[in-house]
């Protein structure tokens, strides 16, 4: 990757709201997932990303989700339950033609019932979409 990419996915993932020393926990990484997405927001903040076993809860969290993963809704309630008040979830799906690709109402429908509000939507990489979903002050829930 040449420093000038190198600097565009870090940038990215700065204004997706990473920062210095956040704890960023990746729920749903499999073979698919975009590598540059994950070093950039690793670079953004300077630690490496915990996995879905993480036992305390993250300032953000990452989720990559496809059509057969499950339910969306669900799996949005349960990524909150990960975060410190006032988190951020970056909801990475498949862009349209490619596998596992979720329809948008269905993205709108599932933030809206977890209590989310969608903040952006990004061009997360050659085959993701990204939409940062935020929690309103006093909906997560410490574990």
């Amino acid at each position: 990757m040449s420093a000038t990419a190198d600097h565009a996915e870090t940038n990215l993932a700065v204004r997706l709201g990473f920062q210095p020393d956040m704890v960023v926990q990746e729920i749903g990484y499999d073979d698919d997932a975009d590598q540059e997405l994950r070093e950039a927001i690793e670079q953004a903040t300077g630690t490496e990303l915990v996995d879905e076993d993480y036992d305390d809860v993250a300032d953000a969290v990452v989720l990559w989700f496809r059509e057969d993963d499950g339910d969306l809704t669900d799996a949005l309630v349960d990524a909150i339950a990960y975060m410190e008040e006032g988190g951020s979830i970056l909801l990475l799906t498949p862009k349209t033609g490619r596998d596992g690709y979720v329809e948008p109402s269905e993205l709108g429908e599932a933030a809206t019932t977890a209590g989310l509000s969608q903040t952006k939507s990004i061009n997360a990489g050659k085959d993701w979409n990204g939409s940062r979903l935020i929690t309103p002050k006093g909906a997560a829930k410490k574990r």
